[in-house]
Protein backbone atom coordinates (compact mmCIF):
# COMPACT_ATOMS: atom_id res chain seq x y z
CA UNK A 1 0.00 0.00 0.00
CA UNK A 2 1.44 3.39 -1.01
CA UNK A 3 2.09 6.15 1.53
CA UNK A 4 -0.64 8.29 -0.10
CA UNK A 5 -3.23 5.51 0.22
CA UNK A 6 -2.27 4.95 3.86
CA UNK A 7 -2.71 8.64 4.65
CA UNK A 8 -6.15 8.71 2.97
CA UNK A 9 -7.17 5.58 4.90
CA UNK A 10 -6.14 7.16 8.17
CA UNK A 11 -8.18 10.27 7.37
CA UNK A 12 -11.23 8.10 6.58
CA UNK A 13 -10.88 6.26 9.89
CA UNK A 14 -10.48 9.55 11.74
CA UNK A 15 -13.59 10.96 10.04
CA UNK A 16 -15.64 7.91 11.04
CA UNK A 17 -14.51 8.23 14.65
CA UNK A 18 -15.44 11.92 14.72
CA UNK A 19 -18.88 11.18 13.30
CA UNK A 20 -19.49 8.43 15.85
CA UNK A 21 -18.50 10.76 18.66
CA UNK A 22 -20.75 13.49 17.27
CA UNK A 23 -23.76 11.22 17.42
CA UNK A 24 -22.98 9.88 20.88
CA UNK A 25 -25.84 10.61 23.26
CA UNK A 26 -24.32 13.39 25.39
CA UNK A 27 -27.20 15.58 26.55
CA UNK A 28 -24.86 18.04 28.26
CA UNK A 29 -23.76 19.06 24.75
CA UNK A 30 -27.29 19.09 23.41
CA UNK A 31 -26.77 16.03 21.18
CA UNK A 32 -29.75 13.74 20.69
CA UNK A 33 -29.95 10.29 19.17
CA UNK A 34 -33.03 8.30 18.23
CA UNK A 35 -34.03 5.90 21.02
CA UNK A 36 -33.97 2.23 20.11
CA UNK A 37 -37.30 0.49 19.74
CA UNK A 38 -38.03 -1.39 22.95
CA UNK A 39 -40.19 -4.34 23.87
CA UNK A 40 -41.38 -2.72 27.07
CA UNK A 41 -41.82 -4.87 30.15
CA UNK A 42 -45.05 -2.98 30.79
CA UNK A 43 -47.15 -5.45 28.77
CA UNK A 44 -50.07 -4.62 31.06
CA UNK A 45 -50.12 -0.98 29.95
CA UNK A 46 -49.56 -1.76 26.29
CA UNK A 47 -52.35 -4.33 26.37
CA UNK A 48 -55.01 -1.81 27.37
CA UNK A 49 -56.60 -0.57 24.15
CA UNK A 50 -59.71 1.30 23.03
CA UNK A 51 -61.42 -2.04 22.55
CA UNK A 52 -61.81 -2.27 26.33
CA UNK A 53 -64.25 0.65 26.28
CA UNK A 54 -65.93 0.31 22.90
CA UNK A 55 -68.99 -1.51 24.25
CA UNK A 56 -72.52 -0.16 24.41
CA UNK A 57 -72.21 0.74 28.09
CA UNK A 58 -69.48 3.25 27.15
CA UNK A 59 -71.21 4.85 24.16
CA UNK A 60 -72.58 7.86 26.05
CA UNK A 61 -69.35 8.96 27.67
CA UNK A 62 -67.30 8.20 24.55
CA UNK A 63 -69.58 10.49 22.58
CA UNK A 64 -69.20 13.32 25.09
CA UNK A 65 -65.41 13.09 25.04
CA UNK A 66 -65.47 12.99 21.25
CA UNK A 67 -67.57 16.15 21.10
CA UNK A 68 -65.24 17.88 23.57
CA UNK A 69 -62.12 16.93 21.58
CA UNK A 70 -63.67 18.14 18.33
CA UNK A 71 -64.97 21.36 19.88
CA UNK A 72 -61.46 22.34 20.97
CA UNK A 73 -59.94 21.10 17.69
CA UNK A 74 -57.56 18.74 19.45
CA UNK A 75 -55.60 16.44 17.16
CA UNK A 76 -55.63 13.65 19.72
CA UNK A 77 -56.36 13.08 23.39
CA UNK A 78 -56.24 10.28 25.93
CA UNK A 79 -58.42 9.83 29.01
CA UNK A 80 -57.88 7.49 31.98
CA UNK A 81 -60.25 7.29 34.96
CA UNK A 82 -59.96 5.24 38.17
CA UNK A 83 -62.27 4.62 41.11
CA UNK A 84 -60.96 3.40 44.45
CA UNK A 85 -57.71 2.28 42.85
CA UNK A 86 -59.34 0.45 39.93
CA UNK A 87 -58.85 1.58 36.32
CA UNK A 88 -62.44 1.77 35.08
CA UNK A 89 -61.97 3.75 31.85
CA UNK A 90 -59.17 4.30 29.33
CA UNK A 91 -59.78 5.58 25.83
CA UNK A 92 -58.05 7.56 23.10
CA UNK A 93 -59.69 10.08 20.77
CA UNK A 94 -58.50 11.58 17.51
CA UNK A 95 -55.03 10.92 16.13
CA UNK A 96 -51.68 10.03 17.64
CA UNK A 97 -50.20 10.75 14.21
CA UNK A 98 -52.55 12.54 11.84
CA UNK A 99 -50.31 12.32 8.78
CA UNK A 100 -50.12 8.52 9.02
CA UNK A 101 -53.75 8.12 10.09
CA UNK A 102 -52.79 6.44 13.39
CA UNK A 103 -55.55 6.78 15.96
CA UNK A 104 -54.88 7.45 19.62
CA UNK A 105 -54.82 4.54 22.08
CA UNK A 106 -54.45 4.43 25.90
CA UNK A 107 -50.91 3.06 25.56
CA UNK A 108 -49.63 6.05 23.57
CA UNK A 109 -46.96 8.14 25.25
CA UNK A 110 -47.45 11.90 25.64
CA UNK A 111 -45.33 14.75 26.91
CA UNK A 112 -46.85 15.91 30.19
CA UNK A 113 -45.11 19.29 30.66
CA UNK A 114 -45.25 20.52 34.26
CA UNK A 115 -47.02 17.43 35.54
CA UNK A 116 -43.37 16.29 35.56
CA UNK A 117 -42.85 18.39 38.68
CA UNK A 118 -45.00 15.91 40.59
CA UNK A 119 -42.57 13.17 39.56
CA UNK A 120 -39.56 15.23 40.64
CA UNK A 121 -41.09 16.11 44.01
CA UNK A 122 -41.77 12.42 44.63
CA UNK A 123 -38.14 11.57 43.82
CA UNK A 124 -36.97 14.21 46.32
CA UNK A 125 -39.24 12.80 49.02
CA UNK A 126 -37.86 9.32 48.34
CA UNK A 127 -34.32 10.59 48.94
CA UNK A 128 -35.50 12.22 52.17
CA UNK A 129 -37.08 8.94 53.30
CA UNK A 130 -33.82 7.11 52.57
CA UNK A 131 -31.89 9.58 54.72
CA UNK A 132 -29.85 10.87 51.81
CA UNK A 133 -31.33 14.37 51.75
CA UNK A 134 -32.95 16.93 54.02
CA UNK A 135 -35.60 19.42 52.95
CA UNK A 136 -33.80 22.17 54.85
CA UNK A 137 -30.43 21.43 53.29
CA UNK A 138 -28.81 24.37 51.52
CA UNK A 139 -28.41 23.99 47.77
CA UNK A 140 -25.71 26.52 46.89
CA UNK A 141 -22.53 27.84 48.49
CA UNK A 142 -19.40 26.04 49.63
CA UNK A 143 -21.42 24.00 52.13
CA UNK A 144 -24.34 23.46 49.77
CA UNK A 145 -25.27 20.35 47.81
CA UNK A 146 -24.31 21.91 44.48
CA UNK A 147 -20.96 23.26 45.62
CA UNK A 148 -19.30 22.64 42.27
CA UNK A 149 -16.92 25.40 41.20
CA UNK A 150 -19.16 26.40 38.30
CA UNK A 151 -21.94 27.38 40.75
CA UNK A 152 -19.83 29.29 43.28
CA UNK A 153 -19.62 32.54 41.31
CA UNK A 154 -23.03 33.94 42.27
CA UNK A 155 -23.88 37.61 42.42
CA UNK A 156 -26.42 37.56 45.25
CA UNK A 157 -25.26 36.29 48.67
CA UNK A 158 -28.88 35.29 49.41
CA UNK A 159 -28.41 32.37 47.03
CA UNK A 160 -26.73 30.59 49.95
CA UNK A 161 -30.08 30.63 51.79
CA UNK A 162 -31.91 28.55 49.16
CA UNK A 163 -33.01 25.17 50.51
CA UNK A 164 -34.35 22.04 48.85
CA UNK A 165 -37.80 22.89 50.21
CA UNK A 166 -37.60 26.38 48.69
CA UNK A 167 -37.14 24.81 45.27
CA UNK A 168 -40.02 22.41 45.89
CA UNK A 169 -42.53 25.10 46.87
CA UNK A 170 -41.33 27.72 44.38
CA UNK A 171 -39.82 30.04 47.00
CA UNK A 172 -36.23 29.99 45.72
CA UNK A 173 -36.19 33.71 44.94
CA UNK A 174 -36.86 33.84 41.19
CA UNK A 175 -39.81 35.29 39.30
CA UNK A 176 -40.47 35.37 35.52
CA UNK A 177 -39.96 39.15 35.56
CA UNK A 178 -37.38 39.04 32.77
CA UNK A 179 -38.60 35.78 31.21
CA UNK A 180 -38.55 32.11 32.11
CA UNK A 181 -34.92 30.98 32.40
CA UNK A 182 -35.75 27.65 30.77
CA UNK A 183 -37.08 29.28 27.59
CA UNK A 184 -34.57 32.05 26.77
CA UNK A 185 -31.63 30.08 25.31
CA UNK A 186 -30.55 32.82 22.89
CA UNK A 187 -30.25 35.36 25.70
CA UNK A 188 -28.26 32.96 27.86
CA UNK A 189 -25.95 31.91 25.02
CA UNK A 190 -25.26 35.53 24.13
CA UNK A 191 -24.45 36.52 27.72
CA UNK A 192 -22.23 33.50 28.29
CA UNK A 193 -20.58 34.11 24.91
CA UNK A 194 -21.14 30.57 23.69
CA UNK A 195 -23.00 29.01 20.77
CA UNK A 196 -26.34 27.24 21.07
CA UNK A 197 -27.44 24.91 22.49
CA UNK A 198 -27.11 25.84 26.15
CA UNK A 199 -27.28 23.10 28.78
CA UNK A 200 -28.75 23.04 32.28
CA UNK A 201 -25.47 24.07 33.89
CA UNK A 202 -25.32 27.10 31.57
CA UNK A 203 -28.86 28.11 32.52
CA UNK A 204 -28.16 27.88 36.26
CA UNK A 205 -24.86 29.72 35.88
CA UNK A 206 -26.70 32.51 34.05
CA UNK A 207 -29.39 32.70 36.78
CA UNK A 208 -26.77 32.88 39.53
CA UNK A 209 -25.04 35.76 37.77
CA UNK A 210 -28.13 37.92 38.46
CA UNK A 211 -29.67 39.18 41.70
CA UNK A 212 -32.55 37.23 43.16
CA UNK A 213 -36.00 38.83 42.90
CA UNK A 214 -36.90 38.15 46.53
CA UNK A 215 -35.53 36.62 49.71
CA UNK A 216 -35.64 32.80 49.47
CA UNK A 217 -38.35 31.31 51.65
CA UNK A 218 -40.36 34.52 51.99
CA UNK A 219 -43.05 33.73 49.38
CA UNK A 220 -43.78 31.61 46.30
CA UNK A 221 -43.40 32.50 42.63
CA UNK A 222 -43.84 29.69 40.11
CA UNK A 223 -40.41 28.63 38.91
CA UNK A 224 -39.39 26.11 36.28
CA UNK A 225 -35.79 26.92 37.12
CA UNK A 226 -36.22 25.72 40.70
CA UNK A 227 -37.34 22.28 39.57
CA UNK A 228 -34.61 22.11 36.94
CA UNK A 229 -32.08 22.71 39.73
CA UNK A 230 -33.67 19.83 41.68
CA UNK A 231 -32.62 17.57 38.82
CA UNK A 232 -28.97 18.24 39.64
CA UNK A 233 -29.68 17.87 43.36
CA UNK A 234 -31.11 14.40 42.73
CA UNK A 235 -28.14 13.45 40.58
CA UNK A 236 -25.58 14.73 43.09
CA UNK A 237 -27.18 13.00 46.08
CA UNK A 238 -28.15 9.72 44.38
CA UNK A 239 -25.02 9.35 42.26
CA UNK A 240 -27.22 8.47 39.28
CA UNK A 241 -28.58 10.29 36.26
CA UNK A 242 -31.91 11.89 37.11
CA UNK A 243 -33.89 9.87 34.59
CA UNK A 244 -32.34 6.59 35.73
CA UNK A 245 -32.90 7.32 39.42
CA UNK A 246 -36.58 8.11 38.89
CA UNK A 247 -37.16 5.09 36.66
CA UNK A 248 -35.40 2.65 38.98
CA UNK A 249 -36.69 4.03 42.29
CA UNK A 250 -40.17 5.35 41.47
CA UNK A 251 -41.48 3.81 38.25
CA UNK A 252 -40.06 0.31 37.92
CA UNK A 253 -41.23 -0.84 41.38
CA UNK A 254 -44.74 0.12 40.21
CA UNK A 255 -44.40 -1.83 36.94
CA UNK A 256 -44.19 1.41 34.95
CA UNK A 257 -41.67 1.04 32.14
CA UNK A 258 -43.00 3.56 29.61
CA UNK A 259 -41.84 6.79 31.31
CA UNK A 260 -38.84 8.63 29.84
CA UNK A 261 -37.38 12.08 29.40
CA UNK A 262 -38.52 13.54 26.09
CA UNK A 263 -36.41 14.29 23.06
CA UNK A 264 -36.91 17.54 21.16
CA UNK A 265 -37.04 16.57 17.51
CA UNK A 266 -40.10 15.04 15.90
CA UNK A 267 -37.94 12.27 14.41
CA UNK A 268 -36.73 11.19 17.87
CA UNK A 269 -40.05 10.26 19.41
CA UNK A 270 -40.18 7.06 21.44
CA UNK A 271 -42.01 3.96 20.20
CA UNK A 272 -45.76 4.58 20.67
CA UNK A 273 -45.18 8.28 21.39
CA UNK A 274 -47.66 10.65 19.72
CA UNK A 275 -46.76 13.38 17.27
CA UNK A 276 -47.25 16.97 18.49
CA UNK A 277 -49.26 19.80 16.94
CA UNK A 278 -49.95 23.49 17.47
CA UNK A 279 -52.69 25.89 16.41
CA UNK A 280 -52.44 27.20 12.86
CA UNK A 281 -51.59 30.70 14.08
CA UNK A 282 -48.57 29.50 16.09
CA UNK A 283 -45.37 31.34 15.18
CA UNK A 284 -42.23 29.38 14.37
CA UNK A 285 -38.93 30.15 16.06
CA UNK A 286 -35.24 29.32 15.76
CA UNK A 287 -34.44 25.78 16.88
CA UNK A 288 -33.19 25.30 20.43
CA UNK A 289 -29.74 24.26 19.14
CA UNK A 290 -29.39 27.07 16.60
CA UNK A 291 -29.19 24.72 13.62
CA UNK A 292 -32.49 25.67 12.00
CA UNK A 293 -34.04 29.07 11.43
CA UNK A 294 -37.76 28.25 11.54
CA UNK A 295 -39.34 25.35 13.44
CA UNK A 296 -42.42 24.65 15.52
CA UNK A 297 -41.89 25.13 19.23
CA UNK A 298 -43.15 21.58 19.81
CA UNK A 299 -40.80 20.09 17.21
CA UNK A 300 -37.38 21.44 18.13
CA UNK A 301 -38.11 25.05 19.06
CA UNK A 302 -38.29 24.48 22.82
CA UNK A 303 -35.63 22.43 24.60
CA UNK A 304 -37.91 19.96 26.38
CA UNK A 305 -35.10 17.55 27.22
CA UNK A 306 -33.12 20.16 29.16
CA UNK A 307 -36.37 21.24 30.85
CA UNK A 308 -36.18 17.73 32.30
CA UNK A 309 -37.27 17.63 35.93
CA UNK A 310 -39.40 20.74 35.45
CA UNK A 311 -41.40 19.49 32.47
CA UNK A 312 -39.64 16.91 30.32
CA UNK A 313 -41.33 13.55 30.97
CA UNK A 314 -43.28 11.44 28.47
CA UNK A 315 -45.57 8.69 29.75
CA UNK A 316 -48.85 6.95 28.92
CA UNK A 317 -52.01 8.26 30.62
CA UNK A 318 -52.64 4.88 32.23
CA UNK A 319 -49.17 4.85 33.80
CA UNK A 320 -49.52 8.47 34.88
CA UNK A 321 -52.81 7.66 36.56
CA UNK A 322 -51.20 4.71 38.35
CA UNK A 323 -48.41 7.03 39.55
CA UNK A 324 -50.76 9.70 40.92
CA UNK A 325 -52.72 7.09 42.85
CA UNK A 326 -49.45 5.86 44.37
CA UNK A 327 -48.70 9.23 45.98
CA UNK A 328 -52.15 10.31 47.17
CA UNK A 329 -52.07 8.71 50.63
CA UNK A 330 -55.28 6.73 50.09
CA UNK A 331 -55.58 3.08 51.07
CA UNK A 332 -57.13 1.80 47.85
CA UNK A 333 -53.84 1.70 45.93
CA UNK A 334 -50.31 0.95 47.25
CA UNK A 335 -48.31 4.15 47.79
CA UNK A 336 -44.70 4.46 46.64
CA UNK A 337 -43.89 7.02 49.36
CA UNK A 338 -44.63 7.19 53.09
CA UNK A 339 -47.63 8.89 54.69
CA UNK A 340 -45.23 11.53 56.05
CA UNK A 341 -44.02 12.30 52.53
CA UNK A 342 -47.58 12.45 51.21
CA UNK A 343 -48.48 14.87 54.02
CA UNK A 344 -45.47 17.04 53.18
CA UNK A 345 -46.45 17.23 49.51
CA UNK A 346 -50.08 18.17 50.17
CA UNK A 347 -49.35 20.59 53.01
CA UNK A 348 -50.07 24.18 52.01
CA UNK A 349 -48.53 27.05 53.95
CA UNK A 350 -49.86 30.58 53.63
CA UNK A 351 -48.33 32.41 50.65
CA UNK A 352 -46.64 29.21 49.43
CA UNK A 353 -47.46 26.60 46.82
CA UNK A 354 -47.55 22.88 47.63
CA UNK A 355 -44.63 20.61 46.78
CA UNK A 356 -45.16 19.07 43.34
CA UNK A 357 -48.92 19.57 43.16
CA UNK A 358 -50.24 22.76 41.54
CA UNK A 359 -53.24 23.05 43.82
CA UNK A 360 -54.38 21.27 46.97
CA UNK A 361 -57.98 22.34 47.46
CA UNK A 362 -59.96 22.62 50.68
CA UNK A 363 -62.22 19.80 49.43
CA UNK A 364 -59.21 17.48 49.42
CA UNK A 365 -58.91 17.56 45.64
CA UNK A 366 -55.32 17.26 44.37
CA UNK A 367 -54.62 18.98 41.07
CA UNK A 368 -51.62 19.08 38.72
CA UNK A 369 -51.58 20.60 35.24
CA UNK A 370 -48.98 21.02 32.54
CA UNK A 371 -48.93 23.09 29.35
CA UNK A 372 -46.60 24.16 26.60
CA UNK A 373 -46.79 24.17 22.78
CA UNK A 374 -48.01 20.80 21.57
CA UNK A 375 -49.08 19.57 25.01
CA UNK A 376 -51.80 20.02 27.59
CA UNK A 377 -52.05 17.62 30.53
CA UNK A 378 -54.09 17.31 33.70
CA UNK A 379 -53.91 14.83 36.59
CA UNK A 380 -56.52 15.00 39.35
CA UNK A 381 -57.19 13.00 42.52
CA UNK A 382 -60.64 13.65 44.00
CA UNK A 383 -61.74 13.10 47.59
CA UNK A 384 -64.61 10.81 46.50
CA UNK A 385 -62.31 8.04 45.27
CA UNK A 386 -62.18 9.11 41.62
CA UNK A 387 -58.90 9.98 39.88
CA UNK A 388 -58.37 10.91 36.27
CA UNK A 389 -55.83 11.95 33.68
CA UNK A 390 -56.44 13.89 30.45
CA UNK A 391 -53.61 14.52 27.97
CA UNK A 392 -53.63 15.96 24.47
CA UNK A 393 -50.95 16.26 21.78
CA UNK A 394 -52.15 19.65 20.56
CA UNK A 395 -52.06 22.83 22.61
CA UNK A 396 -55.32 24.76 22.15
CA UNK A 397 -55.34 28.54 21.92
CA UNK A 398 -56.36 28.77 25.59
CA UNK A 399 -52.85 27.65 26.53
CA UNK A 400 -52.22 27.22 30.25
CA UNK A 401 -55.92 27.88 30.97
CA UNK A 402 -57.08 24.81 29.05
CA UNK A 403 -56.60 22.29 31.92
CA UNK A 404 -59.09 24.34 33.96
CA UNK A 405 -61.59 23.96 31.13
CA UNK A 406 -60.94 20.21 31.09
CA UNK A 407 -61.49 20.02 34.84
CA UNK A 408 -64.83 21.83 34.61
CA UNK A 409 -65.86 19.46 31.81
CA UNK A 410 -65.12 16.46 34.05
CA UNK A 411 -67.23 18.04 36.77
CA UNK A 412 -70.14 18.40 34.32
CA UNK A 413 -70.03 14.74 33.25
CA UNK A 414 -69.48 13.34 36.74
CA UNK A 415 -72.91 11.71 36.58
CA UNK A 416 -71.85 9.75 33.48
CA UNK A 417 -68.55 8.80 35.11
CA UNK A 418 -70.37 7.37 38.12
CA UNK A 419 -72.38 5.11 35.82
CA UNK A 420 -69.28 3.49 34.31
CA UNK A 421 -68.83 -0.26 34.85
CA UNK A 422 -66.50 -0.97 37.76
CA UNK A 423 -64.42 -3.54 35.88
CA UNK A 424 -60.72 -3.13 36.74
CA UNK A 425 -58.61 -2.80 33.59
CA UNK A 426 -55.31 -3.09 35.47
CA UNK A 427 -54.98 -6.65 34.17
CA UNK A 428 -52.88 -8.35 31.55
CA UNK A 429 -54.42 -9.32 28.23
CA UNK A 430 -53.40 -11.49 25.28
CA UNK A 431 -52.71 -8.56 22.95
CA UNK A 432 -49.26 -8.98 21.44
CA UNK A 433 -46.94 -6.02 21.07
CA UNK A 434 -46.43 -6.90 17.39
CA UNK A 435 -50.11 -6.17 16.78
CA UNK A 436 -49.87 -2.65 18.18
CA UNK A 437 -49.12 0.02 15.58
CA UNK A 438 -46.59 2.63 16.65
CA UNK A 439 -47.33 6.32 16.17
CA UNK A 440 -43.65 6.96 15.49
Amino acid sequence: MSRKVKVISLWVVALIVVLLLAFHNDNSKGVEVKPKRKSYKAVETLSITNSFTDGKEYEGINKKFNVFVQKWELTGADVAIAKDGKLIYAHGFGYANKEENITTEPYNLFRIASVSKLITATAIMKLVEDGKLGLNQKVFGEKGILNDTIFLHYKDKRVEDITVKNLLNHSGGWTPRWGDHMFIPETIAKELNKPLPVNLQDIIKFALSKKLHFQPGSRSSYSNLGYAILQLVIEKVSGKRYENYVQETIFHPMNIFDAHLAFNWDSLRYPYEVRYYEVKEAEKIESYDGTRSSVNKCRGGNDIRTLGAAGGWVISPVSLLRFTMAIDGKNDFPDIISKQSVAQMVHVEKNFQPCGWRWVMSSGKLWRSGSFPGTSALAVVRSDGYSYVFITNKSPWKGARFPYIVDRFFDRIQGDIKKLPQTDMFVKSTVKLSNIKSAS
